[in-house]
């Protein structure tokens, strides 16, 4: 048998045995696909698993609060016979820089100027003081510190209504809930100058909404009821508060020169 023969021969035995090892590696990739497949479905369920609504609104606040700028509009709704109507507040913030909320007050414009722990707010005659400034006077001027020292911005004030809610619920992009009497009662409330004891609330109420747009929070709204014992004066108190994000990124503030000296 020549050596061209033989070598020819021994291919052909060779052929099954090298047919089997395609066919092995094949079903070993099919496997290792199979495999791959289960386990990003399996990392996919978990992750969905851990993500609650809950989760998802206190992502969205958290990012609005990471855009460099953004603007936004608060209107707050009150029962017809109620004695204090407040107006729409237009707010503008810049990332660690300023903020500022413009307001109406019993036909008063009122601006506050935030940067950092420090507010400036003007007064009836539209001076700019400080809150330290205001909380010496008494009357108006306590009060416009009152509320300087309560405002909120969206990103912090949504991410805590979100911690009230008892059990968020999605719906479209459209997550609600009902909140707890603690945080119902917390929202109630606001803190006097100097540390002095605030506003006691019971009975308290309420329920909290949220709209998402492609992970980002675009509009919240907040309804509140509970009566109100400030000193030896008690009321009810009901209202239904909206806000709706608008300009993000596009947000521009201008900071007047007086407040910027009570920020110092």
């Amino acid at each position: 048998m020549c050596v061209t023969e033989f070598t020819s021969r021994l291919s052909l035995l060779a052929d099954p045995y090298r047919n089997q090892s395609k066919g092995l590696k094949v079903k070993l990739n099919m496997k290792n696909n199979i495999l791959f497949g289960l386990s990003v479905l399996m990392t996919g369920s978990l992750l969905a698993a851990e993500s609650t609504p809950k989760d998802a609104v206190a992502a969205a606040a958290k990012k609005l609060g990471e855009n460099t700028n953004y603007a936004w509009k608060t209107v707050v709704v009150v029962p017809e016979d109620a004695q204090f109507k407040p107006g729409p507040t237009e707010g503008k913030t810049e990332k660690d820089g300023f903020t500022c909320f413009a307001m109406n007050f019993f036909d008063n414009k009122m601006q506050v100027m935030v940067k950092g722990d420090q507010r400036a707010v003007t007064d009836q005659d539209g001076n700019w003081k400080s809150v330290a400034e205001l909380d010496k006077e008494d009357g108006p001027g306590r009060f416009l510190g009152m509320i300087a020292r309560n405002l909120k911005l969206p990103a912090k004030e949504a991410a805590e209504i979100a911690s009230f809610a008892k059990d968020l619920k999605q719906e479209g992009d459209v997550y609600s809930s009902e909140l707890t009497e603690e945080g119902a009662k917390s929202l109630q409330t606001f803190g006097s100058r100097g540390g002095d004891a605030g506003p006691s609330v019971s009975n308290a109420k309420g329920s909290a909404k949220f709209w998402l747009k492609e992970g980002a929070l675009i509009k919240y709204e907040f309804k509140l009821k509970g009566t109100i014992k400030f000193g030896d004066n008690e009321f009810p108190n009901e209202r239904t508060t909206t806000v709706e994000i608008k300009d993000v990124g596009t947000t521009k503030l201008e900071v007047p020169e007086a407040a910027k000296k009570k920020l110092i």
